[in-house]
């Protein structure tokens, strides 16, 4: 992206087990662009009170999530994860971008309408307003890139309208203050202060559903443990849960296309193929014309064989969480330099005396 620095940014709420589809959606992409950008990497506790939490419980999964991410492999030394509530400029540049966003555009925003239900009037008005904070997660680093699920695209289209907005709005005062950047939007150059944030959408199963019902995102809500696979699962646990998984009565097919319309088959073969790192096609090119009784232990092996270090190295991290929290405050310190440094002048372009 013309004239800005390069970076990364992206979170993962603390509600819940993490599970494969967050590992595989999220923290294994998190792993692979720490060698190619400057990364901060958010446990977002603050979208996790949008509903109630146990406080105690809180507390606990926050330290899980940060062991996670430094069990997968992401180096705390060279990049940054801190948790959201330590880092105040979020909340700031979160109610400026609700003044910034328009009612139309988070009345469209599907989440909220799953989330929220029926009973949309019980919902808490930060259940509504969370992608006006999720937008400020993001560009108050004035990030380039983030590492989202597919499901998530919708929230970086906001993200790119509340920038664009603002830099808009205020083009004249950004020009003023010689704080913007140049930029391409289309065919054009222009000057703004926030990035048009670009999403990396990237593997092969950016969408892992559950094990139950293949027509449904994995998820940590789900009634049924065996929906989902947990990192904290043991090599019994994991291969009982394929074992048992959802399938159809078919061979797989001897390409990727014949597997639409078979949403279960379909997502075990993401998940082998996501895991293995390598691609749909190359799985089934080794188990076309094969039963699910030769697929599913394949896919249970190969499943333990990646998890399994990661579990064991998240019970390490996690047995020591004075190691946790100094990793959390120092990446919230390194956090904050960069945040207040950007508002700094969000405050200047908008008129608010802030030195």
């Amino acid at each position: 992206m013309t004239g800005f620095e390069p970076r990364v940014f992206s979170g993962v709420q603390p509600t819940g087990n993490l599970h494969l589809g967050n590992y595989l959606g999220a923290i294994k992409q998190f792993v692979k662009l720490q060698d190619s950008f400057p990364c901060l990497y958010c446990v977002v506790d603050l979208h996790a009170i949008t509903v109630p939490q146990n406080p105690v419980e809180l507390e606990n999964a926050i330290r899980d999530i940060a062991a996670a991410y430094l069990a997968a492999g992401i180096d705390p030394k060279k990049h940054i994860i801190f948790n959201q509530s330590r880092v105040r400029q979020h909340t700031e540049l979160a109610w400026i971008f609700n003044c910034i966003a328009r009612m139309g555009w988070l009345n469209r925003m599907t989440q909220f309408k799953e989330k929220a239900g029926k009973d949309r009037e019980a919902a808490s008005v930060g259940l509504f307003a969370y992608p006006s904070l999720m937008a400020a997660d993001i560009l108050l680093y004035r990030a380039t890139h983030v590492p989202v699920g597919d499901d998530q695209k919708q929230h970086i289209e906001l993200t790119r309208d509340i920038a664009q907005k603002f830099n808009n709005d205020y083009s004249d005062r950004i020009a003023e203050l010689g704080v913007g950047v140049e930029m391409k939007v289309g065919d054009e150059t222009v000057n703004g202060f926030f990035p048009l944030t670009e999403p990396l959408i990237g593997g092969e199963a950016p969408r892992i559903m559950s094990l139950r019902d293949g027509t449904k995102k994995m998820s940590k809500s789900d009634p049924s443990d065996l929906s989902r696979i947990a990192l904290k699962d043991d090599a019994d646990t994991i291969a009982k849960k394929i074992r048992k998984a959802k399938t159809d009565t078919e061979p797989l097919p001897d390409t990727v296309e014949a597997l639409a319309g078979r949403p279960e088959a379909e997502n075990l073969v993401s998940i082998y193929a996501a895991l293995s790192g390598t691609t749909r096609s190359r799985v089934i090119e080794e188990f076309a014309g094969k039963q699910f009784s030769v697929f599913k232990p394949a896919l249970a092996d190969l499943a333990v064989e990646q998890i399994a270090p990661i579990t064991a190295e998240m019970r390490r991290y996690s047995s020591d969480p004075g190691h946790i929290d100094a990793i959390l405050r120092d990446g919230g310190e390194r956090a904050s330099e960069i945040a207040e440094k950007n508002m700094v002048h969000v405050r200047d372009i908008m008129g608010l005396l802030n030195r």
